[in-house]
């Protein structure tokens, strides 16, 4: 394997791979095919609404962090996901019904992404930490950006596909498909259900386990300045189903141009995910950087004066949005006590899709009465602001200071008196059984210790990180031993 698809070598993590990559061009046909149907089916062209809906799918993430973080730390993964993805099936089979059959108002399309909203809360989470579970610690940053090519790639798919099927056979029949596509994750995770798969430890039964996450991301400021960033980034710039649907109606442009505005956002977004996935590791830098390319590649957007030149420059818009996104969700993700690594990805995701409900109504509002250029000029805002957030900590926090170059006569560097990003440090580990086993227990006679690195509180780059023993056993299949 490459360094880009190293995470491909662990077969427990190609069989999630495939199974969400289908899963996830079913996901993007049915959002698509919802914005679409609420913007020109049960509404007149109505920005807003598109906006409350997002923000009724939205805010059950943040609403239930506390309790969605802990699950995935305490229960099973896997089984947490085999529940919600069917729950997602059914939501979608339940709505595909009553457009079919006829009967769906405005308010159904509210309830059913309130719904929806509720689901995700729970399985995003154990979603997000799933890898942890299939590939090595070393290749946890990989797999991250893996899963987010996946859900890019299928990005470009399943829009265009839905735009074509909403004028083939109608709207209802996206929702039926999409339920079917769930059929391939849920069989990958049956499969999975089979195999001995070692995993991390589970977050033990104590006392104020529910505040453990915000207690610890609390004494984390690279992690709140990366969750600031990312909630101005996920609130006021990432509403894309805004931007696309109301710009098509701007061109004069109708369902499948709509869908092909998608698409052409994801070639962006796929390059940018393939790009962290080269990565050896997250850093801070990258996530700065990345929200500044996003506020010039809106403010680019806006002024576009052609469909076609407009959905060129979408390109731009989906690598920053998504190197910003991957970028962060690896940092997040390595940088984190593998303990509470479901409870901070919740507060993290949360924070993402949390900040829509705050945001989704305001771009939709500021498109119906300025006109959807403006609402570009809103995410054009909200990356601005992003990055000055995020130089400002390193001025501040890291002595960044602007310096000439000890080599180069005429060239400028970046100094800093101590390192912008985190290394990994060291989390104390324990050994983990195979699973099938919750009980911690010390390794076995004839098991051998192997030297991993895990995460904890960041240092400079410069220092050595520690290296802490983890259980390998000698006796286990190689398989399971790759992991």
């Amino acid at each position: 394997m490459t360094a880009m698809f190293r995470s491909l070598a662990h077969v427990d993590y190609r069989i999630w791979f495939v199974g969400a990559l289908v899963s996830n061009v079913g996901t993007w046909m049915q959002a698509t095919t919802q914005n679409w149907v609420v913007l020109t089916e049960l509404s007149a062209n109505d920005a807003l609404a598109v906006g409350l809906t997002m923000a009724l799918q939205f805010a059950p993430p943040l609403l239930l962090v506390p309790i969605t973080g802990l699950i995935a730390d305490r229960f099973d993964r896997r089984y947490i996901l085999m529940c919600t993805q069917s729950a997602l099936m059914l939501l979608g089979i339940g709505l595909g019904l009553l457009l079919l059959l006829g009967h769906a108002e405005l308010w159904h399309l509210y309830v059913f992404a309130a719904l929806l909203g509720i689901v995700n809360a729970v399985d995003t989470p154990a979603r997000q930490t799933f890898v942890s579970d299939l590939v090595a610690s070393s290749d946890m940053s990989n797999a991250v950006a893996l899963n987010s090519a996946s859900f890019n790639a299928a990005r470009m798919i399943g829009p265009a596909i839905a735009g074509l099927l909403i004028v083939l056979v109608g709207s209802g029949w996206v929702f039926m498909i999409n339920a079917a596509t769930f059929l391939a994750v849920i069989g990958a995770l049956v499969v999975l259900a089979r195999r001995p798969m070692r995993r991390i430890a589970r977050a033990p039964r104590e006392r104020g386990a529910f505040v453990a996450g915000f207690r610890y991301v609390m004494g984390r400021p690279d992690l709140l300045v990366v969750f600031a960033i990312v909630f101005l980034i996920g609130a006021f710039g990432m509403n894309f189903p805004i931007f696309s649907s109301t710009m098509a109606v701007e061109f004069g442009r109708g369902a499948g141009e709509y869908g092909v505005l998608n698409s052409i956002l994801a070639i962006g977004s796929l390059s940018g995910a393939l790009r962290a996935a080269r990565r050896e590791r997250a850093r801070i830098r990258i996530v700065i950087a990345a929200a500044a390319l996003f506020g010039v590649a809106s403010v680019v957007s806006a002024v576009m004066p052609t469909y076609w030149t407009f959905a060129a420059s979408t390109v731009l818009i989906g690598l920053s949005a998504v190197t910003l996104l991957t970028t962060a969700n690896g940092y997040v993700q390595t940088t984190t006590d593998p303990l509470l690594r479901g409870r901070v990805m919740a507060l993290y995701m949360a924070i993402l899709m949390g900040g829509t409900p705050v945001g989704a109504p305001v771009v939709g509002a500021v498109a119906n009465s300025l006109g959807p250029r403006w609402a570009l000029g809103v995410a054009a805002i909200a990356g601005a602001v992003a990055a000055i957030v995020g130089v400002c900590w390193l001025v501040v926090a890291r002595g960044m200071r602007l310096g000439r170059h000890p080599v180069r006569r005429w060239s400028a560097r970046l100094t800093f008196a101590d390192a912008p990003t985190a290394a990994i440090a060291v989390v104390p580990t324990r050994a983990v059984p195979v699973v099938g086993d919750d009980t911690l227990a010390p390794p076995p006679p004839g098991e051998e210790l192997e030297p991993t690195l895990t995460a904890e509180h960041p240092t400079a780059d410069s220092a050595r990180p520690a290296r802490t023993p983890a259980l390998r056993a000698s006796r286990a299949p190689a398989s399971t031993r790759a992991r």
